[in-house]
């Protein structure tokens, strides 16, 4: 049981055939200043006692997404201060700023894609306003669709849109990353669900990728399968 009702998956009826994932943060690829605890399913940002929160930390899953829909619940505590940060990015994403270098750290270069607390999205240092901003015990979800290329957030089970597009145009794997620079706050893996495209959509898929619209019912296929190309575009 995550920490939402499933009325997610009620509405979003492709989620009814969906597979449960089972990643956690990674204790190889994380900032110094993140303690892993609860068999690395809550991630502790800045727990020192003496040093406290001494810039950004960031911890990023142990799984690549390659293709599929994947889709992760997080929940947030101790939210406040310059950034708590939820996204995904590539191998090369930065993890950790020092020197009280306190920035939202997800985003910050074009290697990652982030949402912050405030209710800004962000990427290549750019941002804009998505939602409303979020506190304690907020939960968000992910949507990462590795086929489309597209990144949503829903909070508290309600969607609040796709707030990045085009993202399998510059990587072909991403993982899922927090950040935050507030003292002993923490984030909690939920559902950690995912779906695959079928073998057949995976051949329209990649038929459509290469012929253009007015040229599918000239494909050398019967009638019957030319017309759902069509449809398809």
């Amino acid at each position: 049981m995550g920490f939402l009702i499933h009325g997610f998956f009620k509405s979003f009826s492709p989620w009814k055939d969906a597979f449960k994932e089972d990643w956690t943060w990674d204790t190889d690829n994380r900032s110094p200043d993140v303690f892993l605890c609860l068999d690395n399913k809550i991630a502790c940002f800045h727990i020192d006692p003496v040093d406290m929160s001494t810039g950004t930390a960031a911890v990023r899953g142990n799984k690549a997404f390659t293709h599929g829909q994947h889709y992760w619940e997080v929940k947030l505590s101790d939210v406040y201060g310059t950034s708590v940060m939820v996204g995904v990015g590539t191998k090369d994403a930065v993890l950790h700023t020092n020197n009280y270098e306190y920035v939202n750290l997800i985003g910050k270069d074009s290697q990652s894609w982030g949402l912050s607390h405030k209710g800004e999205i962000w990427h290549n240092g750019k941002k804009r306003k998505f939602c409303e901003p979020f506190f304690d015990s907020t939960v968000i979800g992910i949507l990462l669709d590795m086929d489309q290329g597209t990144l949503s957030y829903f909070k508290n089970n309600e969607l609040l849109g796709v707030a990045f597009s085009g993202l399998c145009e510059s990587t072909s794997e991403l993982y899922p990353i927090v950040s935050s620079t507030a003292t002993e706050s923490e984030v909690e893996i939920g559902d950690r669900s995912c779906k695959y495209m079928s073998l057949q959509d995976q051949c329209w898929k990649t038929i459509l990728k290469h012929v253009s619209e007015d040229k599918t019912e000239s494909l050398p296929l019967p009638p019957t399968l030319c017309k759902y190309l069509k449809a398809k575009t």
